[in-house]
């Protein structure tokens, strides 16, 4: 499972007051808590911030890349932003992210191309938020054949199947899922970066429905989430839930990690 680190979001009420304060220390902590805790990209959102959104998010770049040498997401819907960010980045970097929307797509597209950036893809277009797993498919495909024909090989995108709240819409659950399993059956070598919580928003014992939602989108061929790394019983059934799907051979990672105190029952 690729995981996503999720926490340096200016979104949380713990994390924005950092970032408003220029609090590297505060913020290095948690990146290299992810980071040690089996992340495998840094998310970092400066997105709170509208004003000064692309300094903010340059210096959240320049302030973890001194603490881990893992790729950083730059998550943001301003594509100046990215760019200013992108400039300061090293290494292999994540761009969180692009839809199907004709100016978001085409701010976004050279970005990825002249960085060679990996790059989510979320399943919405001009008409909105799709409803059903046939629409968000639909998307997915249009999305990919115009990266690839771009020149972003299938193996960096990363398709955001659009999670929604089930407490807004029954249906909801299954369509992510089954958008899930239609890409993963279709694209075998795209990825897919789901933002594991949106599914619980508004009901209560969240946790409990995204860890549920989690084990069913894995079966479904999930391979990639946004989610809290610092979750102990979140890995702890990512690693379960990869040894019962036949990803983690003989369960030697599930072992490792048990032995290494990282498996919570």
């Amino acid at each position: 499972m690729i995981i996503i680190g999720e926490k340096l979001n200016s979104t949380l009420k713990a994390v924005r007051p950092a970032i408003a304060a220029y609090d590297a220390a505060a913020i290095q902590a948690l990146a290299k808590a992810q980071a040690e805790a089996g992340a495998a990209y840094i998310d970092v959102n400066a997105g709170m911030f509208h004003e000064d959104e692309a300094e903010r998010l340059c210096w959240l770049v320049q302030t973890v890349q001194e603490v881990t040498d893992l790729p950083l997401s730059l998550d943001s819907p301003n594509a100046k932003a990215m760019e200013a960010a992108l400039q300061v980045a090293k290494g292999t970097v994540m761009l969180n992210s692009i839809t199907d929307e004709k100016d978001r797509f085409e701010a976004v597209l050279p970005l990825a191309v002249q960085y060679k950036a990996k790059i989510v893809a979320l399943c919405m277009d001009d008409t909105g938020m799709p409803e059903t797993a046939e629409e968000r498919f639909a998307i997915a495909e249009r999305l990919i054949a115009k990266l690839t024909a771009a020149g972003i090989p299938e193996d960096d995108i990363y398709i955001d199947p659009l999670v929604r709240p089930v407490s807004t819409g029954p249906h909801y659950g299954v369509a992510a899922i089954e958008t899930i399993r239609r890409v993963k059956s279709a694209y075998p070598d795209v990825h897919i970066a789901c933002g594991l919580s949106n599914i619980s928003y508004g009901i209560p014992c969240r946790k409990l429905v995204n860890q549920a939602f989690l084990v069913a989108a894995m079966a479904a061929g999930m391979d990639g989430a946004i989610l809290d790394p610092l979750d102990k019983k979140m890995m702890s059934l990512i690693a379960a839930a990869e040894a019962l799907l036949g990803i983690d051979e003989y369960c030697m990672d599930y072992l490792e990690k048990y032995r290494d105190g990282l498996i919570e029952a």
